[in-house]
């Protein structure tokens, strides 16, 4: 593999086709943690294990669950803050 394909589109990543995780997560404006719960989810088995892979992508999925749980319970409509309350609400309960 050539250094630039290993950078710019590696094969374990859908290499540079249309379906090229990064083009999908760009598309799909996902955020951070969706985001990687898509990556490893397409990436599974293909760069080392696929059930680490799995499991990362249930640990993500995980995170954004608990972050809308709290964020629908504290009833804010600000999206931009949901993190910022995430983080208070585990700062208090450490």
């Amino acid at each position: 593999m050539k250094q630039k394909e290993a950078v710019n589109h590696p094969a374990h990543y859908g290499g540079d086709t249309t379906y090229e995780v990064i083009k999908v997560l760009d598309a799909w404006d996902l955020g951070f943690c969706l985001g990687n719960t898509v990556k490893y989810i397409a990436r599974a088995g293909k760069k080392g294990s696929r059930l680490e892979d799995l499991k990362k992508a249930a640990w993500y999925l995980g995170h954004e669950i608990e972050k809308e749980e709290r964020h629908v319970r504290l009833g804010n409509t600000d999206r931009q803050n949901a993190g910022r309350v995430v983080r208070l609400a585990r700062s208090k309960t450490e």
